[in-house]
């Protein structure tokens, strides 16, 4: 029986096997870098490696391509924010990391201060864009969440004073992250703007704060509950 030797024929653009995360984490750094409106389709070709059939065969058009490029950067925002108050430490510090781990990102080590790409390009196609209105909506609320759940805890901890209002302090601490984003965009300096987050985590926690996580330090060293 002879083998055959004819090689496949190969599938017309970029094959589906094509890494979707990658091309949207390139999409992405596009759209941040010019906003949605200025980045062109040749613009996302080249970002993402894949030529125009391919773009729309994977994704729609350039408006899906940001709307998903819209989804995974909340679904990192929230990751990011849980992993920066999820573990056992003091409140202050846990936002305190927040923080950093948002400067980070608003000042990359190879570019300049691009602030955050949720608030940078959304909020300026949101009003006249139901779907980005939405996402963007949904997004911010989901961060509050994720602070949220952190300084309920922390109530329960002792950390925040008894009459503390976690909603009421995460809406606070969220509008301190807008902050850093804008102002990073607008050129403030990173230290200026740690130090801006700083005052926050004060105003934030409080001396209630250093109290109950020094408690906290305590009743484990003992071995209470």
């Amino acid at each position: 029986m002879r083998s055959s030797t004819k090689t496949p024929a190969k599938p017309r653009g970029r094959p589906r096997a094509y890494e979707p995360e990658q091309a949207i984490a390139h999409a992405t750094e596009a759209f941040w870098h010019a906003g949605y409106a200025a980045t062109s389709l040749d613009a996302l070709s080249e970002a993402t490696g894949m030529n125009r059939p391919s773009l729309y065969a994977a994704f729609g058009d350039k408006h899906a391509l940001y709307l998903a490029a819209l989804d995974r950067y909340i679904a990192a925002g929230r990751a990011a924010i849980d992993a920066a108050l999820g573990d056992d430490v003091p409140l202050p510090r846990a936002l305190k990391r927040m923080y950093d781990s948002a400067l980070a990102m608003y000042y990359p080590p190879d570019d300049d201060a691009r602030g955050c790409f949720l608030i940078g390009t959304a909020v300026t196609e949101a009003k006249d864009d139901v779907e980005v209105r939405e996402k963007l909506g949904a997004g911010l609320r989901l961060f509050d969440h994720g602070i949220e759940a952190r300084l309920q805890r922390a109530k329960a901890l002792g950390e925040l004073d008894a009459d503390a209002d976690p909603a009421a302090l995460a809406g606070i601490a969220s509008a301190i992250l807008h902050t850093l984003a804008l102002r990073s965009r607008a050129g403030d300096s990173r230290a200026a703007l740690r130090a801006t987050a700083a005052a926050g985590v004060q105003l934030i926690c409080g001396k209630a704060a250093e109290k109950g996580g020094a408690a906290n330090r305590t009743r484990k060293r003992s071995g209470g509950s």
